[in-house]
Parts: structure tokens; sequence; C-alpha cells
């Protein structure tokens, strides 16, 4: 199965710091944001990996690499200096892609989210991760039923993790050009066609340069 890295946003709330930098090639513990992904998604026997980019996107190529030093296979995805948003980003790398369902993961998150579980799972159009609300984001997404579907309309709402499946018929229908996944989801969701699943473990949304040193704090704290 092959995993995408949506590595093109332009990091506004991380402004100063992505001004000149790239928010995947943020540092955290000795390593950028997106090597601490790779390294992760390797391990878990996802190999190849490609990669959108956009707001100083050459960057993220020179030093990444083809993947070899990581023992990946990288492709790149490039998008210009304006990203396409979620949707029309995938939209735009599925020729790198292929036929077969996917993987997709946000930039700026960090989990121990154990990925390799995912190729066992029977995907209709999407397969969500949810995790519980973090402070930024009290009202969450959406929610899981009984039957593992999510769903729109429901009390106790999750947050999507930013980690998903994806046949590639659940974009067939959508022009190349800028597109938000949020819509083509919803939709899929109201005709009953994804499923999700609860994780309970680590996960951060590392949008914010305050939260950007709460994860360095807390990776110092486990070497120290």
């Amino acid at each position: 199965m092959k995993a995408m890295i949506l590595a093109a946003g332009r990091g506004e709330r991380m402004r100063p710091l992505t001004d000149r930098t790239p928010k995947p090639l943020l540092p955290v513990a000795g390593k950028t944001i997106i090597e601490h992904t790779i390294i992760q998604l390797i391990s878990e026997g996802f190999n190849d990996i490609i990669i959108n980019h956009a707001h100083l996107g050459q960057q993220i190529e020179d030093h990444l690499g083809n993947g070899q030093q990581y023992g990946a296979n990288i492709q790149y995805s490039p998008e210009g200096e304006q990203a396409l948003e979620t949707a029309g980003g995938i939209i735009n790398a599925l020729p790198l892609l292929g036929d077969e369902v996917f993987l997709v993961v946000n930039g700026d998150i960090s989990t121990d989210f154990p990925f390799a579980g995912l190729k066992k799972v029977t995907v209709d159009l999407a397969h969500l991760v949810l995790v519980d609300n973090p402070e930024h984001h009290p009202q969450g997404d959406f929610g899981l039923d009984n039957a593992g579907m999510v769903i729109k309309n429901c009390t106790e709402k999750l947050t999507f993790s930013g980690i998903g499946l994806y046949r590639p018929e659940l974009f067939s229908d959508i022009p190349a050009g800028k597109s938000k996944l949020g819509p083509l989801l919803r939709r899929a969701i109201a005709n009953q066609r994804v499923s999700g699943q609860k994780f309970a473990g680590f996960w951060m949304d590392i949008g914010t340069p305050e939260r950007l040193q709460e994860l360095n704090l807390l990776h110092n704290e486990k070497t120290s």
C-alpha cells in the first residue's frame, strides 16, 4: 500500500517560522517533522511514499531526496506556490498513487498510531482515524456508530486525525484544481460509505509554534 504525506500547506499559523522554511522541515528532536513521519511509516511497512508540496517545496525535495537514506522510495507531487487544498492535492497525485487503496497522513501531526494495522482494513470509499477532541478543536468533526461507520449527526463527536485510507473512486468526479476534502467526505458519509476507528494513543496537531515547542519538550522528557 502506498502512502501520501500532505506537505503543501502554507503554515500561516506557524509564521514567522515558515516564512523561509516549509512547515514539514521545522525541527523536532533533531529531525524535521516530516522525517519523523517518514521513519514511522517505513517502520510500519510503508516504503512507497508520495509527498505533495507547494510553499518553498523545493527545500523539501532537496532535504529528503529520493528517500534512499531512509529506506524509502519517495516521489513528489509539486503544486507550485499556490497549494491545491487537501482533495486537490490528492487528485493531483493520483497518477503516482495508483488504482488501489492508499494511505494519506497529514504532514503536521505527531502520533504513535500503529499504521501497519490499516493494511488489514476493508475500505469502501474511505476509512478515517478519529481521536478525542483536542483543546483547540472542542466541537469535533464526526462520530462513530456501533457498526464502525462514520456519521455526521451525533452528540459525541470526535476529531479527524488527518490519517485516512482512500480509494481513488472517492475523487473520480472531482475536476483537477483546488478542492477541499471535507465536502467529499461528508457526501460519502451521508451515503454510508465511510468507515472509521477511534485511536486513543498519542496524537498532536503541530499547528502553532507553541505546540511545536510542546512537542520538543515531550521528546526531551522521553530521552532525559
